[in-house]
């Protein structure tokens, strides 16, 4: 359970957290990753040896920082949450500069990464992940939160040297707590999975999330991102315009029932789309006959053009340091 009234011990520079020390691992750096506002460590708890990653954000000081009421968003959403498929919040501290999240240890990477090593993939194995970031979302749905920054870095395996990897989603920074009679609105995301009514400026709903879901399906079957131009402008232009094909080169080993999975979640008006509940039960998650569960196992994903894909993609995230709020913002 979260303790909001747990302090930080030491300086800002020297974040001792109670309980937990940093964790020199000699298999994996004590720094898992840094962003704009803060780095992830790994620590380890005192008494119990168990590792977790602590998320040492910075409050806003000036002009520099989080905002607290962001952060605390983010971790009233995460203490709801109790499902296998998303980051569990472990320990919560705080201080005056900083808060620090402790979470649970996914130690298997990215999903789209896990997949790119594999020599072939059948949509029946694909098929195996997709429904547990469904049932994660579906969840998530549920209790009328939408994540609203669903896309491959932020779905991660909780292990991946194990039969059967657990999906895990992440990064709740951008999720809101929906309540009946106050429209959200926002311009925050990443240009390629967002659907078009964040572009335009209209009310958000779960149904923004499967929009996404559908872009994520799209180029895990086809190594094609289903909207992305020459520049974030085009892109833009592309998803408010709702424009895309299933290109024979890159779909000639996709199912039927896979485009028709596609097609149910791009469309433009959100209340049309389907809902992660309904997902789970179309007939290419959950088939209903010996012959469209055949379709799914003779079908495979495109994984020439998925590996080159995400290449291009960590690539990009490696340049791009420039948040995507921020460029959403100026076009």
């Amino acid at each position: 359970a979260a303790q909001a009234g747990s302090q930080l011990h030491g300086s800002p520079g020297d974040t001792r957290i109670s309980g937990f020390s940093p964790c020199p691992v000699p298999t994996q750096p004590r720094s898992l990753c840094s962003g704009h506002f803060g780095v992830v460590r790994l620590c380890r708890q005192r008494s119990t040896g168990a590792f977790y990653a602590a998320k040492l954000l910075r409050m806003r000081r000036g002009r520099t920082g989080l905002e607290r009421a962001q952060v605390q968003r983010e971790v009233s959403i995460l203490r709801q949450l109790q499902h296998p498929n998303i980051l569990r919040l472990h320990e919560l501290f705080s201080s005056a500069a900083e808060v620090v999240l402790v979470l649970e240890l996914i130690r298997g990477g990215e999903l789209f990464d896990f997949i790119a090593e594999k020599e072939m993939l059948s949509e029946e194995e694909a098929i195996e992940f997709l429904a547990q970031i469904l049932s994660g979302v579906e969840y998530l749905h549920a209790r009328l939160i939408a994540h609203f920054d669903l896309k491959p870095e932020n779905i991660m395996l909780q292990d991946k040297d194990v039969p059967k990897p657990r999906i895990k989603i992440i990064d709740f920074g951008l999720a809101q707590q929906l309540q009946d009679g106050i429209t959200y609105r926002s311009l925050c995301g990443t240009p390629q999975y967002i659907a078009p009514e964040v572009i335009n400026y209209e009310p958000l709903s779960p149904a923004t999330d499967m929009w996404s879901i559908g872009v994520i399906t799209y180029i895990l079957l086809s190594g094609l991102s289903p909207f992305q131009g020459e520049t974030d402008a085009e892109t833009l232009s592309n998803v408010v315009a709702g424009a895309y094909e299933f290109e024979e080169r890159c779909f000639s080993q996709t199912s039927e029932l896979a485009k028709d999975f596609i097609r149910q979640l791009l469309l433009k008006e959100p209340q049309r789309r389907m809902s992660a509940a309904e997902c789970l039960v179309h007939p290419w998650i959950k088939p209903l006959s010996r012959k469209q569960a055949l379709s799914r196992s003779r079908s495979s994903i495109n994984m020439r053009n998925f590996r080159k894909f995400n290449a291009r993609r960590k690539w990009k995230l490696s340049y791009n340091t420039v948040s995507a709020c921020n460029r959403l913002c100026r076009l």
